[in-house]
């Protein structure tokens, strides 16, 4: 098998994990609060990045060991940005799957691939490039569709779609920080202010409590599975699959959330729901295909 076969077979396990966590978190939702959930979950992944720290740390030649090492304040800094900009799309997801369906909060947060090239056309004042101009329709009437199949709307999906429009603004900010750091360090920076800021947010709302018994099992797997073992997989598969590539893998994640939601907790999607959902997928590649120059920011997934 070659290299770039062997990254892209990494990438569908990815995108696989991240499918599998809408259906895991919806029902963790019935056992923690968001802030708990995502509190236990990033200190989790923390716990999970340490030996791959300590390896790092220890390899002469690793790009951990450029001068812009792990004291540096700028990585701190831009770190601590980038993981508020994570937290709050965390949040936002989290809240919505306790009242919309795992498969139609996959699709709405599909989303911020659309939304992306969007902001950077608002923000930065870019020419809107024709192919957006395609992919914004199919992504309302999608949406239209999901909504509509479900019944009335409601506040779940609005959570989901401000976590379409936060992890939009990750990917954004992320783009003018990539370059600023060596990977693993940029990474675990990110994981622990999002454990940080979530243990904030869990102060705020009383005195914290360890998660029932049944909690741990589904917080290990979001945890060392879903979020250590994914950006690892991921960093490793996009060293020989390009960008542009890896976008077009990463559109089928709401096709597999409403795979993993089917098997694990029940979930169906009607004709309707299908339709919509596929216009969903073809919005995104459309919106990948419409922005070059962004197709090639580092991606990084809110699941």
């Amino acid at each position: 098998m070659s290299a770039r076969a062997r990254g892209a077979l990494l990438l569908i396990v990815v995108t696989c994990l991240w499918g599998s966590t809408f259906a895991v978190v919806k029902t963790l939702g019935q056992l923690l609060p968001a802030s708990d959930l995502i509190f236990w979950r990033f200190l989790i992944a923390s716990v999970a990045l340490l030996p791959l720290v300590a390896w790092a740390r220890r390899a002469p030649t690793h790009e951990a060991r450029r001068p812009d090492g792990w004291r540096s304040s700028a990585l701190w800094r831009d770190g601590f940005i980038l993981g508020a900009w994570l937290i709050a799309g965390y949040g936002t997801q989290t809240i919505a799957l306790q009242t919309t369906s795992a498969n139609r909060a996959a699709f709405f947060t599909a989303l911020s691939v659309v939304l992306v090239p969007l902001w950077l056309v608002v923000a930065q004042r870019r020419r809107m490039p024709l192919l957006l101009w395609g992919a914004l329709p199919l992504a309302v009437a999608g949406l239209a569709l999901l909504s509509w199949e479900g019944g009335a709307l409601v506040a779940g999906d609005g959570w989901a779609l401000a976590c379409a429009v936060t992890y939009a603004g990750f990917i954004v900010t992320l783009e003018r920080m990539a370059d600023r750091h060596a990977a693993l360090p940029f990474t675990v920076t990110q994981v622990l202010s999002v454990t940080a800021l979530a243990l904030v947010w869990l102060l705020l709302g009383g005195a914290p409590s360890l998660p029932p018994a049944a909690a741990w099992g589904p917080l290990l797997y979001l945890g060392v599975a879903a979020t250590a073992a994914t950006t690892l997989l991921q960093t490793i598969g996009q060293r020989s699959v390009s960008a542009a590539e890896a976008s077009l893998i990463y559109a089928l994640e709401p096709v597999t959330a409403s795979a993993f939601s089917f098997v694990l907790i029940g979930e169906q999607v009607g004709v309707r729901g299908a339709l919509g959902g596929a216009l969903v997928v073809a919005a995104t590649v459309l919106s990948q295909r419409a922005d070059r120059p962004h197709a090639e920011t580092p991606a990084v997934q809110v699941e």
